[in-house]
């Protein structure tokens, strides 16, 4: 429904607050995790599983320094989680801003659709891609964990 339509014959419009639940949900899971991350330092060795390519390669993956990373941000010290991983800051910036935006339509009773097509992926995958290969050359060693 999109706010202009009456309901359904036997069907009342869903209240602002039961449209909330699936946008309060990930923020919950996403505050849940955070909080997890921010008391549980993965700083220290054992608490986390290690990274396989890490592990494997001493290469480090798109996503490495992650959890440190949203261990900084849980801790208010943005500069370091960027140091720790920006592509990860970045991430979790956009879902910030998604969330919003998810929010916003909810309560507008519009709906939430985000048209992501086959060129955004390839954008996404290679910006991961040369994020990768930057953070792993003697050039790029501010971009590593």
């Amino acid at each position: 429904m999109n706010g202009r339509e009456p309901a359904p014959a036997g069907r009342r419009p869903a209240s602002p607050a039961s449209r909330l639940v699936a946008p309060g949900a990930a923020v919950a899971v996403a505050g849940a995790a955070f909080a997890y991350v921010g008391s549980v330092d993965p700083n220290e060795p054992g608490h986390y599983p290690v990274c396989p390519l890490l592990a494997l390669t001493g290469v480090y993956c798109p996503g490495c320094g992650g959890l440190r990373s949203a261990h900084a941000l849980a801790h208010g010290d943005v500069a370091a989680a960027l140091g720790a991983n920006a592509l990860a800051v970045l991430g979790f910036a956009l879902f910030a801003v998604f969330v919003v935006f998810w929010v916003v339509r909810v309560l507008r009773s519009r709906p939430v659709t985000v048209p992501l097509r086959s060129p955004h992926w390839w954008a996404l995958g290679i910006a991961a891609l040369i994020f990768t290969v930057v953070r792993n050359m003697p050039v790029g060693t501010s971009l590593a964990p």
